[in-house]
């Protein structure tokens, strides 16, 4: 198979969308069986060392993993012809749906609030006041 051919290029973007997808997902199962049971038990030095350090990194990751996840879903979307109209279509539209509600929390939800709570640790840390809005 030779990849600038019609199956090469899909094969590439299958790959870009399975190694993205696992590193959103991967990402999500740390937020929330490691991150979150550690901010839970850490002590205020050491939860906003890891807010202002560590958050920020696994955020972009998570961010743009998400992204690239989706793009490249749209991207097979087209060059397969996805429709309604057959089962695979159906099955494949329904799961890009979901995609892109779970695309959409990422970025319209999770980040802006991450953003509150970041800039709200990095005040504190100066010696500001603490931000009412961050969680």
């Amino acid at each position: 198979m030779a990849l600038f051919s019609d199956a090469g290029i899909q094969f590439l973007f299958r790959w870009i969308h399975f190694l993205s997808g696992i590193t959103w997902i991967g990402l999500l199962y740390y937020f929330n069986f490691v991150q979150g049971p550690f901010m839970a038990e850490a002590d205020a030095a050491t939860k906003s060392g890891a807010t202002q350090k560590l958050v920020p990194r696994a955020l972009w990751w998570f961010r743009w993993s998400a992204a690239v996840t989706f793009l490249a879903g749209v991207v097979i979307l087209g060059l397969r012809r996805a429709s309604w109209s057959d089962p695979w279509g159906l099955t494949i539209l329904t799961g890009a749906a979901f995609g892109t509600v779970m695309l959409a929390n990422v970025w319209r939800v999770i980040w802006p609030n991450q953003k509150i709570v970041i800039a709200n640790a990095v005040a504190i840390a100066g010696g500001g006041q603490a931000n009412p809005a961050a969680a």
